[in-house]
């Protein structure tokens, strides 16, 4: 397994496997199993985000089976709720004592693991791999995850060691922001 910055040549294999675990795209029960990642990036959007080298990808022998975006949140050009919730927040939620809005940080997420991947280490090598390229710029990766992933806070929060910053409400859904210091 390969893990590295998405290319731009990539953007149709990302658009694909986002689409397959959009939360609109799964049943409920799908969701309560195995997760789900928000909102919608096209073809074009990802294409953009590989030039910019906001997109990290798991790489197997030439196929995409995982995918993590890591941005600076102020800079989306057209940011879906849960990230003008969670920019609206800042204020309120702390991260080792301080208001994320003092701090340097970078949005973590989303990312997605092709369920036959699922369990072989495939979302800790990103996540790693995330962290560390954040590391020349930024304090801390914050992410979102909405009430009810279960999987993802599993994932995030328990298995990777995300820290709790709070919750916030967006769109008539409520997130919890979570965060892991940079290395």
């Amino acid at each position: 397994m390969e893990y590295r910055y998405a290319a731009e040549a990539d953007a149709a294999a990302m658009a694909e496997l986002f689409a397959a675990n959009r939360r609109d795209a799964l049943t409920e029960r799908q969701r309560a199993e195995q997760g789900f990642v928000q909102g919608g990036f096209d073809v074009g959007a990802l294409r953009a985000m590989a030039g910019a080298r906001e997109l990290l990808v798991a790489d197997d022998g030439g196929r995409v089976v995982g995918l993590l975006a890591l941005s600076v949140p102020t800079a989306l050009a057209d940011p879906p709720p849960p990230v003008v919730g969670l920019l609206r927040a800042q204020a309120a939620l702390k991260w080792h004592g301080r208001p994320l809005t003092e701090v340097r940080w970078l949005l973590y997420g989303p990312v997605v693991v092709d369920a036959a991947y699922r369990g072989r280490g495939v979302a800790r090598a990103l996540f790693t791999m995330a962290v560390a390229a954040a590391s020349e710029r930024a304090e801390a990766v914050v992410a979102f995850i909405e009430a009810g992933n279960v999987p993802s806070w599993k994932v995030h929060v328990d298995g990777f060691g995300m820290v709790p910053l709070g919750d916030f409400v967006a769109g008539g859904r409520t997130y919890s922001a979570v965060a892991a210091p940079t290395f």
